[in-house]
């Protein structure tokens, strides 16, 4: 049996704390959703289609022999039927502190209750990288400060050009 994987987020835009839940993730799925969600009630900075291409940029990196599949999808319904219509085994969340255990542990709970199927997997955030929040990442580019640390090369260069305009 073939073990899917699904890891839904808003990533307006990725950070480097995605990409390493991505990158340990593949370690433990044959195949990896990454699940763009719509997410119009957080009013984000990119578009969807932007998102999904950023998303498709930096996983492809990630590609490669022996390595699990990755596919880029977007979404916009309730994450438990999206979870169901890719046929996942698995849902990938990140946490980052205690402040999103809470939060995690109640959307796990409720998600349990529509199917039991379907098991909910956390994985940590690196050290470095337990800080990182898009929605930080994004309040710091916009005043001029430096992201370097926070998003690759190619997402920085998209965010600073947002704030230019």
């Amino acid at each position: 049996m073939k073990r899917l994987g699904l890891y839904p987020g808003t990533f307006d835009p990725v950070t480097m704390g995605h990409m390493d839940i991505i990158g340990r993730a593949m370690k433990l799925v044959d195949k990896l959703i990454i699940g763009v969600a719509v997410s119009e009630a957080k009013r984000p900075l990119f578009l969807l289609e932007e998102r999904i291409e950023m998303m498709q940029e930096e996983c492809a990196r990630l590609s490669g022999p022996g390595r699990a599949e990755i596919e880029v999808r977007p979404f916009d319904k309730l994450l438990m039927h999206f979870a169901e219509e890719c046929e996942v085994n698995v849902i990938v969340r990140g946490l980052r502190a205690v402040s999103d255990f809470e939060y995690e542990f109640q959307m796990t709970a409720m998600n349990e209750q529509l199917n039991r199927e379907i098991e909910t997997v956390f994985l940590m955030a690196d050290v470095k990288h337990q800080a990182v929040a898009s929605r930080l990442v994004k309040e710091i580019a916009r005043f001029g400060g430096d992201i370097t640390p926070f998003v690759t090369p190619s997402v920085k260069q998209r965010l600073l050009e947002k704030y230019k305009k």
